[in-house]
């Protein structure tokens, strides 16, 4: 739009002030005095994150405002501008909108521009601010969900796993044993472990036919006692063999009880 005098700029920026409000309402405000020290109107745009169809107010504690006074040739020359921290914006966050929105006055000369600037503002505030806190809220999130998985360690623990388990350590515990007792005693221990036939002939069976059981072994020499050698040879035997071989006996003596 082409100005010939002074009047139709003062016109065209008095249109543009009565469209400002129109639209942002409460968000404009005329200034009883001007931040930059001219006879100019000045006015100060509210802004915050919250987009244009929200009704609340945002969750994001941070609001700026936009100060603009016109030049005499605006919109041909730019407006002058300043920004504020209304609540939570750091002085270098500022410094740099202001230099962003003077590039874009430059840009939208001989036009109004006032509401594309604030706009812009809007734009950036959002960006800005809702991203980091989106970032963050993520990252909470993140490590709550790291909180509350627990990653196991190792297999399953089931009543079958503990059972197998159990008689290994049995077995371990078996071996020690006769590993630690003297060679008299396993040699004792294997002479008690009678066959059927040899039971009936050292006489045991006759006495506990008459009532009278022999007792003849101690607590220790209740446990059971397992035969590595007849299934292994001195050259042969390994720890795990004799372990698989006790094993199998004792899951063979519980099948016959």
């Amino acid at each position: 739009m082409a100005h010939s005098n002074n009047e139709d700029y003062a016109q065209e920026q008095e249109m543009e002030v009565e469209a400002l409000q129109a639209i942002l309402m409460d968000d404009i405000e005329e200034l009883e005095s001007n931040i930059f020290h001219t006879d100019a109107r000045c006015f100060q745009i509210t802004i915050s994150p919250k987009g244009d169809d929200e009704d609340e107010p945002t969750e994001i504690p941070v609001r700026l405002a936009l100060v603009f006074a016109h030049t005499p040739n605006y919109p041909d020359k730019p407006p002058l501008l300043d920004v504020l921290s209304l609540k939570g914006v750091k002085t270098s966050d500022l410094q740099e909108l202001k230099k962003k929105l003077q590039e874009e006055a430059l840009e939208n000369l001989g036009m109004a521009m006032m509401y594309t600037l604030a706009t812009s503002a809007k734009e950036w505030l959002r960006d800005r601010f809702c991203q980091e806190d989106g970032d963050s809220d993520l990252s909470g999130d993140e490590d709550v969900e790291r909180d509350e998985v627990i990653e196991p360690h190792g297999d399953a623990v089931t009543v079958e796993t503990f059972l197998a388990w159990r008689e290994r350590f049995e077995a371990e515990i078996a071996l020690e044993r006769a590993k630690l007792m003297p060679e008299s005693a396993l040699i004792a221990s294997k002479e008690k472990s009678l066959s059927g036939r040899a039971f009936f002939e050292s006489g045991r069976a006759a006495a506990m036919k008459g009532g009278r059981p022999v007792i003849e072994s101690s607590d220790e020499e209740n446990e059971e006692d397992v035969d590595f050698d007849e299934d292994f040879d001195d050259g042969d035997l390994d720890e795990e063999d004799i372990l698989e071989h006790y094993l199998a006996q004792k899951t063979e003596n519980s099948l016959r009880t």
